[in-house]
């Protein structure tokens, strides 16, 4: 069972858009994020997450985001700084019912005003929806 749940959780990583080797920074850590979902991410890139005072680029970012942490757009522009070119972030928010629940209308409207495209979101852990946002480069790189 073990390397079947194993198995199970680091497809999530990969289906969320994590590969290995990557570089990758977490922004917005609280003592309220998913532990088990910031794991299988680590396991699957083989090695730990960088955080908010990370000073090089990095190929994607986890953002924690919730309602009362101020300007979605503002925090989506910054994590952008932090990107290199093509990369990704994955946005968490608590799920609906949650404290700190952001609306997906807020959340669809933040990334495009922040230049991004926004997938489908995905349960990302039992508190938190994953919405995973590229850069439209990083989405004409993929259609190649």
């Amino acid at each position: 069972m073990s390397a079947t749940a194993d198995h199970a959780e680091t497809n999530l990583a990969v289906r969320l858009g994590f590969q290995p080797d990557q570089v990758v920074q977490e922004i917005g850590y609280d003592d309220d994020v998913d532990q088990e979902l910031r794991e299988v991410i680590e396991t699957t890139i083989g090695s730990e997450l960088v955080d908010e005072d990370y000073d090089d680029v990095a190929d994607a970012v986890v953002l924690w985001f919730r309602e009362d942490d101020g300007d979605l757009t503002d925090a989506l522009v910054d994590a952008i700084a932090y990107m290199e070119e093509g990369g990704s972030i994955l946005l968490l928010t608590p799920k609906t019912g949650r404290d700190g629940y952001v609306e997906p209308s807020e959340i669809g409207e933040a990334a495009t005003t922040a230049g991004l495209t926004a997938a489908k979101s995905v349960s990302a852990g039992k508190d938190w929806t994953g919405s995973r946002l590229a850069t439209p480069k990083a989405a004409a790189t993929r259609k190649r």
